[in-house]
């Protein structure tokens, strides 16, 4: 009976350890190869409203069946539609199969170089899947080498009155200095004596008040290294460190901690990650162009921002396409962390975090993240031939308290915009 056991414990083992093949490459970018999803009765135009949400909701996560039901918004279904990721992310997948491995604990991989480190199909009998898809996450393509959002409008509002206490126009930058693959340099910026391999800049515009506001966030290659941050306050011209619990802060007096930006701003390693399996479930995938689209914000070129609805203004009008998701359950391994957990809907295609639910520590729904994706092809002429899914809208609905935060954006995938020193420590203090 003991080598029984044994025999079966390795065979678990050698299962766990099957290699990914060209063909698993092939399904994970493009998942719909054998047909688009369906669900009865859903089909583009239709309509999902307070009336008819209870036929849909398998096809809903947690939050957007709340936020129909309790009638604060409607989704509008557009058709499913490929989102054909960059040929280089592609092709350095294909590279780079089988060479990247976990280590022993969660936050340690070796052998990666660029693409997505783990493009087989997760499996529920995997103990460390969810990793893997974390993992995918981190080193996925979500603004490509380098892109700037110019500019970038959040709206802060009282959901039930749909009052708008303040707006904040900002610029955001986003630079990867490792595991690059199209733009120059490639595949590292060099110098990078700190082994850094991302950084955001932020930078406030208006309003006057916190003009020059700037963040900037150093991710290192080394995941169980903490990221430094840095804050520059205008009025107080003085840089100072962001403690790494600074964080979960509030940002700004916004809904949004720094750790939600872009879906989930923190280390693998800060998580406990299981996956708990895949759906077919409406996301916020669209075509920009297509949609209609606000006058408020219009800028020099013509382009327009997406609009914004529903109960105190606080739902994007755009339309929702059925999609193939992951669902990844998060855990805060830091006891003192302000949330409970995060349950990350993530596109199987573009591996983008577009839907989350944000539970407090109670275990109560306390926030619902979405974050709006457009077909670069039907976005910005910058944007078109990119392969890179465009951040096109957010909305952080704090369901507890009936208060929001919205953002409008001009994302736009140009090195040009992303010089590296806008990422250092010293363009800070030169008080731009």
């Amino acid at each position: 009976m003991k080598r029984l056991t044994l025999s079966l414990a390795a065979a678990g083992l050698a299962a766990g350890a099957l290699a990914a093949t060209e063909a698993d490459v092939e399904a994970s970018f493009n998942p719909y190869k054998g047909g688009l999803p369906s669900f009865p009765g859903l089909s583009a135009g239709t309509v999902i409203g307070k009336a008819n949400v209870e036929q849909f909701k398998d096809a809903l996560d947690a939050g957007m069946y709340l936020a129909v039901k309790s009638g604060w918004t409607e989704i509008k279904v557009g058709p499913t539609t490929q989102f054909p990721l960059n040929k280089a992310y592609v092709e350095a997948t294909r590279k780079g199969l089988n060479k990247t491995k976990l280590g022993a604990k969660n936050g340690e991989i070796s052998g990666f170089e660029a693409g997505r480190p783990f493009p087989e199909e997760p499996r529920l009998d995997d103990p460390r899947a969810g990793e893997k898809i974390a993992w995918n996450f981190k080193y996925g393509i979500n603004w490509g080498d380098n892109a700037a959002i110019d500019p970038f409008y959040w709206k802060y509002r009282n959901m039930t009155s749909g009052q708008v206490e303040r707006t904040i126009k900002f610029d955001f930058h986003f630079l990867n200095f490792r595991h690059r693959v199209q733009d120059a340099p490639v595949p590292e910026v060099t110098p990078n004596p700190s082994e850094l391999f991302r950084g955001i800049y932020v930078q406030v515009q208006e309003p006057q008040d916190l003009k020059n506001t700037q963040l900037l966030i150093q991710r290192y290659d080394d995941d169980l290294k903490f990221d430094d941050a840095y804050l520059y306050l205008g009025f107080q011209r003085r840089v100072r460190r962001l403690a790494t619990g600074q964080a979960t802060d509030a940002f700004l007096g916004s809904d949004l901690m720094i750790e939600d930006f872009e879906g989930y701003n923190g280390r693998v390693s800060d998580m406990k990650w299981t996956y708990k399996g895949t759906k077919n479930i409406l996301m916020p995938y669209y075509n920009h162009n297509e949609l209609a689209l606000t006058d408020e914000f219009r800028q020099a070129d013509g382009y327009k921002f997406v609009d914004f609805g529903g109960q105190g203004g606080c739902f994007p009008n755009i339309s929702w396409q059925l999609r193939k998701v992951y669902v990844l359950e998060a855990e805060p391994v830091n006891g003192a962390h302000p949330i409970g957990k995060r349950v990350f809907h993530i596109d199987a295609q573009v591996y983008n975090i577009n839907r989350t639910l944000i539970y407090d520590r109670k275990g109560e729904l306390w926030k619902s993240w979405t974050i709006g994706k457009s077909h670069p092809d039907a976005h910005l002429p910058i944007n078109k031939g990119t392969g890179i899914a465009i951040d096109d809208s957010f909305s952080m609905v704090d369901v507890q308290s009936k208060h929001c935060t919205t953002g409008q954006f001009k994302g736009q995938v140009d090195a040009k915009q992303n010089p590296p020193k806008l990422f250092q420590v010293q363009n800070l203090r030169g008080g731009n």
